[in-house]
Parts: C-alpha cells; sequence; structure tokens
C-alpha cells in the first residue's frame, strides 16, 4: 500500500429484514417497488437468499428525503 492509497472499505450487506426495519416499508409494498425499480435491486449471495448493498439503501434514503425537501 502505497502513502496515497488507502484499504477499501468493504460493502456492507442487508438481508430483507433489516432492509425493511431501516426503510419502514412493508414487506409486499417493498418487493413491488423492487419488480418497478423504484426500489434498489438486491444482489445474488446465494442459491436462495438476496441481500441489499447498505450504500444502495443510504442512497434510497437520502432519495426520498431529498424529494420530502423538494415539495
Amino acid at each position: 500500500m502505497t502513502a496515497n492509497s488507502s484499504p477499501t472499505q468493504p460493502q456492507k450487506l442487508l438481508r430483507k429484514p433489516a432492509v425493511l426495519a431501516l426503510t419502514g416499508i412493508p414487506k409486499s409494498s417493498w418487493e413491488r417497488g423492487v419488480r418497478l425499480g423504484y426500489h434498489p435491486k438486491p444482489v445474488k449471495i446465494g442459491p436462495r437468499s438476496v441481500a441489499w448493498l447498505a450504500s444502495d439503501i443510504d442512497a434510497f434514503i437520502a432519495r426520498l428525503t431529498t424529494e420530502r425537501d423538494a415539495a
């Protein structure tokens, strides 16, 4: 590692219960929003498992806040 480089910060993955708790959005509404492209898409972490990048969820919440403030 050089003096100007910094270690890469690993991305944190959130499972659906954590995403729903952070956003306060009901499960069925969240799934519909993902299908319609309004909510962030998950990443596949196993044959039957998905998770969301914490940074995507943070950006989603920030977008909602910006939309609220613009209204």
